[in-house]
């Protein structure tokens, strides 16, 4: 909500709106300031009512009672004078026409640092568009990582945007309702202001669904005056058995938000008489100990409910939020859940960040005090520095805002929040991104476990690495995480761009040598000036760009060689005319395929692709077709897939041959025919396995199974030589009626 939306043309309303006007509004909740803090703080009050003036709200209240307001939250958080002085000031750069200048003229640069990027937030302007919505969440977050204070400033300034919002034209009540439901209370409960947490969702149910707030609201009124005896007693009850064993504590009654029952009921498909543990207490003791000794306690008063304990003490929340949570079955079977953590986990239970980070800090302007420590908020730095697409970097973030967590070990013993759901794959993103990136296989609890596996509560993971190994792009189809999301997806993007780089640089030598150039001339130098004229006639902004274009099958090489040629001519290179003949005739190459040949061992990476209709392996003829964008296709020659493409598409084609030591195996698949019978699959795999191939994958299609079945297995062979003998090994197998090569006939 902008200033402009909150100003109307009136007059002011009555005397407690010009007493809400007044500094003194404000003073009472400056005890944890000292006086000369106070003085600064009344200094930033006199420029702010100064320049708000003749400025109203919508109900005609002048609009400091706002800025005041948004300050009188901040020192319920017991933020500093500086961040304060801030939210006093948070609208006069941009609407009172007082600049940044004057503003560190007369309370220094930190002061006006805030209000600066506390008006960049303010001209945000979040939308349904999720583009706009990424891109102003993108632009809070970094704020946030520079200075979280002006994040704290902002939630304050929504919270009482969001109290007053009756205010405000009906129409706007959805949509300001929404993005604070999807962004700020989010952002809240992830820095620990559970209380604004709470409430900033209960406006939201408010303003999103008038007429079931009002409904539930008068639902819960009337159960709590029936309910009001009852919970009087328990009170009692609880604080008469801790004093019998000598604990002093607190005892504070609490209910359910409406929007968590609300949330309840629509989760569960109950009626609000069904909800059963609305209410609850929190007890807050003396010692760290206290706690268990006090869930004992309260155990021995009341039965426990199976199932309904927490202990977010040993474990805390990803917030840092701290409490033992358990729920009782009270006096006439009514459920109610108890909370009980220690003085310092109630203040950052309820003040979360502002207490632990910022009330604590060592010093007023320290770098504790200005900067978050915080893993999450690290990675969703990590993410936004790697994903440079809106959309894609929205998901992520909505993953990382709304998780539900599930505690797992490290093999030290390290505990690691990850969302329900995350499987391996995040667990390793989680420890760092060169770990992910080099996962190869993992143990859960000492027990070999597949890269997808869920991980549960308590799970021990141990992840498995390999130098050489790199990120699975199927890894995306189950990862629950943003950052390992946008951490595969920007090393696929980088090792793709490599190796279609090397690629490219392969295919321009080769065409440049059918020019009767023996090799790629340097980038500086003496060729630079032909190396610009290039790009500039490719449109490329680097020869990086340029190779990784051809090996991608973006640029054709002979077209690009032909022009490199003509512009090294210009600069005095002569061409060698034996090296033309050569390349151009001393092959019998066909038409097609003129652009020279690149050599294969399997090391090329995703820029090089082994066509699936096909599956050639090395010792087969082969040829390359440069697909648009995808790089280079390898089809077997006798591949009536590539035919097809060859007759459509000649220009494409390129000549490749195996390299004499391939580093790798490659898969190819074999078609058998076996009888029905106990143990056949086990000694066709035992047969395969003999051979020493790898049974990638297993196809034994839906038919019911019959006297002979037929089954395809994908198995990784080095070479045809290394086939025909896995052939064999299959053939001398009891029950295998047949086995052969299999090829797509599409």
């Amino acid at each position: 909500m902008t200033p402009s939306e909150s100003l109307k043309e009136s007059t002011p309303s009555s005397p407690s709106a010009a007493a809400a006007a007044s500094f003194a509004a404000l003073l009472g909740k400056l005890e944890h300031l000292g006086a000369s803090d106070i003085e600064s703080v009344r200094q930033a009050y006199k420029l702010a009512d100064e320049a708000h003036l003749g400025q109203l709200r919508k109900n005609g209240d002048p609009y400091i009672t706002h800025p005041i307001a948004v300050a009188a939250q901040c020192a319920v958080w017991r933020l500093d004078a500086q961040a304060i002085m801030a939210a006093l000031m948070h609208d006069v750069i941009e609407d009172c026409g007082i600049t940044k200048h004057e503003l560190i003229e007369r309370f220094g640069a930190q002061v006006a640092d805030l209000v600066d990027g506390l008006t960049k937030l303010e001209k945000l302007e979040f939308d349904s568009r999720e583009q706009n919505q990424a891109e102003s969440f993108r632009k809070m977050l970094l704020a946030m990582a520079k200075d979280v204070r002006v994040t704290l400033i902002k939630l304050a300034d929504r919270t009482h945007n969001m109290r007053t919002m009756g205010d405000m034209p009906r129409s706007k009540w959805e949509r300001i309702s929404r993005e604070t439901l999807e962004i700020y209370a989010p952002i809240a409960y992830r820095l620990g202001l559970n209380h604004t947490y709470r409430e900033l969702q209960d406006l939201c149910f408010r303003y999103m669904h008038p007429w079931r707030y009002g409904v539930l609201s008068k639902a819960l009124g009337k159960t709590r005056s029936r309910r009001r005896d009852l919970l009087s007693r328990v009170q009692q009850e609880v604080e008469a058995t801790f004093d019998a064993h000598g604990m002093p504590i607190r005892v504070f009654g609490r209910e359910k938000t409406l929007f968590s029952i609300y949330q309840k009921m629509s989760k569960d498909k109950k009626s609000f008489s069904q909800v059963t543990d609305i209410y609850g207490f929190r007890v807050v003791v003396p010692e760290l100990t206290h706690c268990y000794t006090g869930l004992g306690l309260l155990h021995q008063l009341y039965k426990p409910v199976p199932g309904k304990f927490r202990d977010y003490v040993s474990i805390p929340k990803i917030n840092g939020y701290q409490s033992l949570h358990t729920t009782l079955i009270g006096p006439v079977g009514t459920h109610i859940e108890f909370q009980l953590r220690t003085e310092t986990m109630d203040v950052v239970a309820e003040s979360g960040v502002a207490a632990h980070w910022l009330y604590k800090a060592n010093a007023p302007g320290s770098e504790s005090a200005r900067h978050l420590d915080n893993q999450w908020l690290q990675s969703l730095l990590d993410i936004q520095q790697e994903t440079r697409d809106a959309g894609e970097f929205w998901d992520h973030i909505k993953i990382e805002l709304f998780p539900d967590s599930v505690y797992v070990f490290t093999p030290k013993s390290k505990i690691i929040s990850l969302p329900r759901g995350a499987t391996v794959v995040d667990f390793a993103y989680t420890i760092h991104s060169n770990v992910g990136n080099r996962t190869v296989g993992a143990t859960v609890n000492g027990t070999p476990a597949a890269l997808r596996t869920e991980l549960r509560n308590g799970d021990t993971v141990n992840i498995i690495t390999d130098p050489q190994a790199e990120p699975n792009p199927a890894w995306l189809s189950f990862v629950k995480t943003g950052r390992a999301r946008s951490k595969i997806r920007h090393q696929l993007k980088t090792s793709t761009q490599h190796h279609a780089h090397e690629l490219g640089a392969k295919m321009l030598t080769q065409a440049l040598r059918s020019e009767g150039i023996a090799q790629l001339p340097p980038r500086d130098g003496a060729w630079r000036s032909a190396w610009d004229k290039l790009l500039h006639f490719t449109g490329n902004r680097s020869p990086e760009d340029l190779l990784a274009d051809i090996g991608m099958g973006r640029r054709i090489a002979t077209m690009v060689g032909k022009k490199l040629a003509v512009l090294l001519a210009e600069q005095g290179m002569k061409p060698d005319p034996l090296l033309i003949s050569r390349e151009r005739f001393g092959g019998a190459q066909e038409d097609a395929l003129t652009q020279g040949v690149v050599t294969l061992d399997g090391s090329e990476g995703l820029s090089v692709q082994y066509a699936t209709c096909c599956r050639p392996i090395p010792g087969d003829r082969i040829v390359g077709y440069l697909g648009r964008g995808e790089g280079l296709v390898v089809h077997a020659e006798d591949c009536s897939t590539s035919k097809r493409l060859m007759a459509r598409d000649a220009e494409r084609f390129l000549a490749v041959e195996w390299a004499e030591d391939p580093i790798r195996a490659f898969d190819t698949t074999i078609a058998l025919t076996v009888t029905n019978g106990k143990g056949v699959l086990a000694r066709v795999a035992s047969a395969i396995a003999q051979a020493e191939a790898d049974i990638t994958h297993v196809d034994m299609g839906d038919d019911p199974a019959q006297n002979a079945t037929d089954i395809r297995f994908t198995v990784a062979v080095r070479d045809r030589v290394h086939l025909a003998a896995v052939l064999r090994s299959l053939k001398r197998t009891a029950s295998v009626a047949r086995a052969q090569r299999y090829k797509s006939r599409s």
